[in-house]
């Protein structure tokens, strides 16, 4: 096994799990920015539990996440993130409600031919567009947010940021672009944030 440190957090790394890359430590270091002590945090698809753990040692956030890979799950519990095994919400009765969700779904477009094999296909797979995944939270996640709840998402240059500020739009967010990073070899990486209006609560 081998164990990363970032800002304070140690996180130890599995050979089935995807690595914490560029995405990764830029959702965190946004998440940190935007959480406020007490907050209720939802990370979807958590992954090693990265970008949970290294948010809940910097903030005093009340923390839980969802995986549907058993592997990545194990791992995320193995960092100290409280894991809940499910496929986004769920696992969720109705009537939660969460002040911040993150998700940094798998964005890229991928062909038939560009799948990987077992559980980590979860992490990669974007669908033809790169939004697959994308869509099917912005169908799900309005109710789980609270009056005012604030989503951070992390997309690339490639997934189509307009479409998905529209997608986000459309559910009654209000859209900023909090962050990007221009220094990967073929894209940009966007951390969105969209902002529920408590008038537009379902």
């Amino acid at each position: 096994m081998v164990t990363i440190t970032y800002r304070d957090a140690d996180i130890e790394l599995d050979e089935d799990v995807y690595d914490p890359a560029e995405d990764s430590y830029l959702l965190a270091d946004v998440a940190i920015d935007v959480a406020q002590d007490g907050m209720s945090v939802l990370e979807v698809g958590a992954g090693t539990g990265f970008v949970s753990a290294v948010l809940q040692t910097n903030v005093g956030v009340d923390l839980v996440a969802t995986e549907i890979s058993p592997f990545a799950a194990e791992c995320a519990k193995r960092n100290g993130v409280v894991v809940i095994r499910a496929d986004m919400f769920g696992c969720f009765r109705s009537g939660t409600k969460f002040d911040l969700i993150l998700f940094n779904p798998p964005y890229l477009p991928t062909a038939e031919d560009e799948k990987v094999p077992g559980w980590l296909n979860y992490a990669f797979d974007g669908g033809v567009d790169g939004r697959e995944a994308v869509n099917r939270f912005f169908e799900e996640v309005t109710p789980f947010l609270s009056n005012g709840g604030i989503i951070l998402m992390l997309i690339s240059s490639l997934t189509g940021m307009d479409e998905v500020k529209m997608r986000m739009l459309k559910q009654g967010l209000e859209v900023e672009i909090c962050n990007i990073d221009r220094d990967c070899f073929f894209e940009e990486l966007i951390v969105l944030k969209g902002t529920l209006k408590a008038s537009d609560q379902l």
